[in-house]
């Protein structure tokens, strides 16, 4: 197994595979939305990283007003994801919680990101990781990528 990109796709699924994060039963009785949305954002940034993306900054706020809960790069891309996590599925997909008020923080996150890079010629988009945490069941992670906001 000489080959770096099949040696890298082995590492990815093994990751995906045995991370703790993300095969282990969710225990969610009892934690309060602080702790479970913390919760939600780890098991992204384990997903994602297992993904291939590579982290660069979580929980950036912006000086200006504006958040993003994760910066990653997918490739060449500069992406931009909002977690949303939720304990049922009784209120529908976590998608539809962000609202224009938090497209509206993404935004001003991601111009004031590529604002301090100083550049803003990069390919880059917002993605939404919806992560469902169902008492006694692994994770379940979806990502909806190039959210348009």
């Amino acid at each position: 197994m000489n080959d770096p990109a099949r040696k890298k796709m082995v590492f990815r699924t093994l990751q995906l595979r045995f991370s703790p994060s993300l095969n282990r039963p969710c225990r969610t009785a009892g934690k309060n939305h602080l702790a479970i949305g913390a919760l939600g954002e780890k098991i992204a940034r384990v997903h994602l990283r297992a993904a291939g993306r590579r982290i660069l900054s979580c929980n950036f706020r912006a000086p200006r007003g504006g958040e993003v809960d994760i910066v990653a790069r997918d490739g060449k891309t500069l992406t931009f994801v909002e977690v949303k996590t939720r304990t049922s599925r009784e209120f529908g997909r976590p998608l539809d919680a962000v609202n224009n008020r938090k497209k509206q923080l993404m935004q001003r996150g991601a111009q004031e990101w590529l604002r301090l890079l100083g550049t803003r010629d990069l390919p880059w988009r917002f993605d939404v990781a919806e992560v469902i945490l169902l008492e006694g069941e692994k994770p379940s992670i979806h990502i909806v990528e190039d959210v348009v906001c």
